[in-house]
């Protein structure tokens, strides 16, 4: 008999090689355990998974925006427009919304294909808002919408990692979708440490270093990662540090690529969010100097609508020719979807002062964002109370990146297991618990530190229950592998 013409061993390396920890082996353990309560009640020491390892709101109970959902609706149901008792169910400004962008959509087909870069007024009404949040202009043509950032990411590594010498520079801990698209495209991640004990700062000397090191190698680094709100680690960037990375970038050559998903998500009065793309034209920056792309999504901030899929890349810097091909490469995949589409232009167009939703919209946006803030603020002390633990404080994003200063029985004990020390401990607090963290090798880390990440999004009255199941599991797990 044949052997199967598809096996392990003959697959794509560049598939083997690449991993995501946000939905790996934990998730999946987690997934087998919720079937298991479905199908046997009472037979587990918890009776709910709690899933603390994804960025994703809703499904942990976070309510979408009424003025976003309304002019979805009327957008997908057009005919809704011509009846009557619309006005009495649907806000004044969402019904508004909804006319216009139907008219930027020919035949107002929502179920039909775009043009390659997404629909020209919806592009032109998020450069509006790139151009209001920054103060310097924002050119339509310059957008690409996509199906969330992660499609956006992957297409700038299809187009600047050739072969295994094209390096890109990215921070450590990081969000696993780089060193998932570099290993799938085939290129070198290079790592550069963020610094835990400044607070996840990012040390351009550090850069340097390992731009240094990189290219002493042979490898030719194309360009630099930088997530600001960081994730998993929660920091903001200072304006200083920006304005050296955008330095760094321009002196080395480097394409500056810039991850701004939680944007929105700021949760300390004394930093706020600028873009890269701001900092670049404030320093006096143009088109010409550097070549710079920018990610957004309306997966995070306070809308959270992660299934929607719906995000974009705002691109500057690159020549005719380049935008080309970037354009050549975003007509293969057609377009992203119109509803993703919509929702993009919405999150950077929400309703103003004076609008008719405006003051339902504020109430639910603050709500949210401040009740994230609580709840970042409830889970930081929780750790930092614990024996072990040490946490940095959440700025922003939806994350704690808590280290584990784990006994050295336990760390043996996972050896033993064959497992990472913080993956062990993950999956020990989900088998005691219900709580599914990620372990913090799954993002990189300094070696020899070990670390979870644990999203602060599970509903505010779920907190305190949560913070007592970790703070018992916690302290038995120290008293059982005490030195």
């Amino acid at each position: 008999m044949a052997a199967p013409s598809v096996a392990v061993d003959n697959l794509n390396p560049k598939v083997l090689k690449c991993e995501y920890a946000v939905r790996g082996e934990i998730v999946i353990h987690a997934q087998r355990l919720q079937q298991q309560l479905q199908t046997q009640p009472g037979s587990l020491p918890f009776d709910e998974i709690l899933y603390c390892n994804i960025g994703n709101p809703q499904s942990l109970g976070q309510q979408p925006v009424t003025f976003f959902r309304e002019v979805l609706a009327l957008c997908d149901h057009p005919c809704l427009l011509d009846r009557a008792e619309t006005k009495s169910l649907f806000s004044a400004d969402a019904i508004s919304r909804a006319t216009t962008i139907l008219a930027s959509i020919p035949g107002r087909a929502t179920g039909a294909y775009s043009h390659s870069q997404g629909i020209k007024g919806l592009r032109d009404a998020i450069a509006a808002g790139i151009a209001s949040r920054d103060g310097y202009p924002a050119n339509a043509d310059d957008i690409f919408l996509t199906d969330g950032a992660s499609p956006g990411v992957h297409m700038m590594m299809q187009l600047l990692i050739r072969n295994e010498k094209d390096g890109i520079l990215c921070p450590i801990p990081q969000y696993p979708l780089y060193s998932a698209s570099i290993a799938l495209h085939g290129g070198a991640l290079v790592p550069y440490y963020l610094n835990e004990s400044t607070g996840w700062g990012l040390e351009i000397s550090d850069l340097k270093k390992q731009l240094e090191d990189a290219r002493s190698k042979g490898i030719d680094v194309r360009a630099l990662v930088v997530i600001n709100p960081g994730n998993p680690t929660g920091q903001v960037l200072a304006e200083e540090n920006q304005r050296d990375i955008v330095k760094f970038c321009k002196n080395e050559g480097l394409v500056l690529l810039a991850d701004e998903v939680y944007q929105e998500n700021i949760y300390v009065d004394n930093k706020k969010f600028n873009s890269f793309k701001k900092i670049a034209r404030s320093m006096g920056y143009n088109e010409d100097d550097l070549p710079l792309v920018s990610f957004q999504s309306v997966s995070k901030g306070y809308y959270g609508e992660c299934g929607k899929r719906g995000g974009y890349m705002e691109i500057t810097g690159f020549s005719a020719p380049v935008r080309e091909q970037i354009y050549k490469v975003a007509s293969v995949n057609l377009c992203s979807n119109i509803t993703g589409q919509i929702l993009a232009s919405l999150v950077m167009n929400p309703p103003k002062a004076g609008d008719a939703s405006y003051a339902s919209y504020k109430a639910e946006k603050d709500g949210i964002l401040q009740s994230l803030a609580r709840r970042a603020k409830a889970l930081e002390d929780a750790f930092n109370n614990l024996e072990g633990i040490t946490c940095n404080k959440t700025e922003g994003a939806m994350y704690l990146f808590p280290q584990l200063l784990l006994p050295r029985k336990a760390i043996e004990a996972a050896k033993a297991a064959n497992k990472a020390p913080d993956a062990f401990y993950a999956l020990r607090l989900l088998e005691s618990t219900g709580i599914v963290v990620v372990p913090g090798s799954g993002f990189g880390q300094v070696p020899g530190t070990w670390h979870i990440r644990c999203t602060i999004l599970p509903q505010e009255e779920k907190i305190p229950a949560i913070i007592t199941r970790f703070k018992t599991f916690h302290e038995s797990f120290m008293a059982a592998y005490r030195d």
